[in-house]
């Protein structure tokens, strides 16, 4: 038996393939934007870290690890919009988003619930668009709870989230662990005294991870390989 309980995942870059879910689509939503203003455009991309030639959202991009509030924060100024008003279009739109499954994600989740442990989602997205996106993938199911950033517990990398996740679940963080593409991620786990893993599906590298990671893994597939390898806990 594992002594890994619990594993709370991020969404994107985790889950999902970060750059073939959200490269194209920040680009269609920019263009929407900017409704034909070449200046406006550019200005808004620069503004999100994205480049608009190769339609990529460049690591250090606000997209990659911040909420859906602190990104329209950001575009807002830009487009001469509330960023509330920018909120609602971008959740509607977002929820929309095709998204890029994993390869051998759904089944690795049944490995892991046929292991006997409990699954959840913590995402710095709201909560509506994630859980749209988990529907659409045939995977919602599988968790016990889901959690975006507008859920009431707060967001990465504080570790409210994950603690409120793990006591709602009955399980102590010491028995768990946190997977993400992201240092947000992995701080959030680490502050919550759970296993930081670490996948390299997001737009991080290994280099950048493994600092902040007690292992870190091609693909979150990799992960009942990598439990069923751990050793028995003392008793």
């Amino acid at each position: 038996m594992t002594r890994i309980k619990a594993i709370v995942f991020d969404k994107d870059g985790t889950l999902f393939d970060f750059q073939a879910t959200w490269g194209v689509w920040a680009g269609r939503v920019l263009e929407d934007l900017a409704q034909g203003d070449r200046a406006l455009l550019q200005r808004m991309a620069a503004a999100i870290d994205y480049d608009l030639d190769q339609r990529l959202i460049l690591p250090q991009s606000i997209v990659v690890a911040g909420t859906p509030v602190e990104i329209c924060q950001t575009l807002a100024p830009v487009v001469n919009q509330s960023p509330d008003a920018l909120l609602d279009a971008l959740n509607t739109q977002a929820a929309a988003a095709p998204q890029a499954l994993v390869p051998g994600l759904k089944d690795m989740l049944g490995t892991l619930q046929g292991m006997g442990v409990r699954l959840a989602v913590m995402t710095n997205d709201s909560e509506r668009p994630a859980r749209a996106h988990l529907q659409a993938a045939g995977i919602e199911d599988c968790f016990d709870m889901i959690v975006g950033s507008d859920s009431g517990f707060g967001h990465k990398p504080n570790p409210d989230p994950l603690l409120a996740i793990l006591d709602r679940l009955n399980v102590d963080a010491s028995c768990a662990a946190m997977v993400g593409d992201s240092l947000h991620d992995l701080h959030a786990g680490r502050a919550a005294g759970m296993t930081a893993i670490g996948v390299l599906t997001g737009l991080a590298q290994a280099c950048d991870l493994s600092p902040a990671a007690d292992v870190v893994l091609p693909t979150a597939t990799e992960l009942p390989e990598w439990l069923a390898g751990l050793p028995d806990p003392l008793v």
